[in-house]
């Protein structure tokens, strides 16, 4: 006699069955590529030479006059002349030594100092209360507004064109660093305190892991409000640097200095830029990819 079970229930249809994926087939996934992950150095490359045959061609054909624009044979003698010393004036690398020393040495009191303070604002109200009126104060203003005063307070020796500079830094890193410490997830919190970790040790290894990619980009953005900020700093009566040699070659329309040092402060700026984002895909890998 049949069982009343399977006879209520119907002819039993086995489950169709799913082929498990084998190890040597590759696995079907599609990832969304931004545009800033593509090889774009040959599109740069590509760029620059184009500026640079358009500059050769307008300035040589007359198109322009030197005084305006010199040509690019023009800048390269002057640098040149400035890099082995030939030059009526200090060689470059001492330009470049004061310019360095001020712009770095600003840029590390800013981030010993503003990282801190970023972080704290973001941990707790009382510093937010405290920082947040005079850096949303100071923070739109142009250098040159508070450079009379800064020369009035503290004279006219480096500290003046340190202080500018680090001024100038210290606003986007601290603001950055405010910004980072709300990266982490609640869920990532929680979890670390479900695991037993105390507040300083979700600080520690949760809060400001996740806060390091904002950081990172808070000091690339200083650094180059450091190097913007450059030009003003050196107004204060220096006899070096590549800002101050840039400010005297206009005193007297040498359009061709002018220039030389435009490109070599903006060369500058752009590698530190480049090592920034080595530094960055080294310290914080993960970003991008969560």
């Amino acid at each position: 006699m049949p069982d009343s079970a399977s006879t209520l229930a119907g002819p039993v249809v086995p489950a169709p069955s799913v082929a498990a994926p084998s190890a040597s087939a590759p696995l079907q996934t599609s990832r969304f590529r931004t545009p800033g992950e593509g090889h774009s150095g040959a599109i740069s490359v590509a760029t620059v030479v184009v500026l640079l045959v358009l500059w050769t061609l307008v300035t040589n054909l007359g198109w322009v006059k030197p005084l305006f624009l010199p040509t690019p044979q023009a800048v390269f003698e002057q640098f040149w002349a400035y890099l082995t010393g030939q030059a009526n004036d200090k060689p470059l690398w001492q330009h470049f030594l004061a310019s360095m020393f001020r712009v770095f040495s600003a840029f590390f009191l800013a981030c010993v100092t503003a990282i801190p303070v970023g972080i704290a604002m973001g941990m707790s109200r009382w510093a937010r209360g405290i920082f947040d009126p005079p850096l949303e104060f100071y923070r739109p203003l142009p250098p040159l507004a508070y450079l009379p005063l800064i020369i009035i307070w503290f004279g006219i020796d480096e500290l003046p064109k340190v202080l500018l500079i680090f001024l100038s830094c210290f606003a986007p890193l601290a603001l950055a660093a405010r910004s980072g410490m709300r990266s982490a997830a609640q869920e990532q919190i929680n979890a670390a305190y479900s695991m037993g970790a105390s507040y300083w040790q979700v600080v520690r290894h949760v809060v400001l892991p996740a806060a390091m990619p904002e950081i990172l980009v808070g000091m690339r953005i200083a650094i180059g409000f450091g190097w913007t900020t450059l030009v003003a700093a050196e107004m204060v009566a220096a006899n070096m640097g590549l800002g101050q040699m840039v400010l005297n070659a206009s005193n007297f329309l040498r359009t061709d200095i002018v220039i030389m040092g435009i490109v070599v402060i903006g060369v500058v700026a752009y590698l530190f830029d480049l090592l920034m984002r080595w530094v960055e895909r080294r310290v914080v890998p993960w970003k991008g990819r969560m």
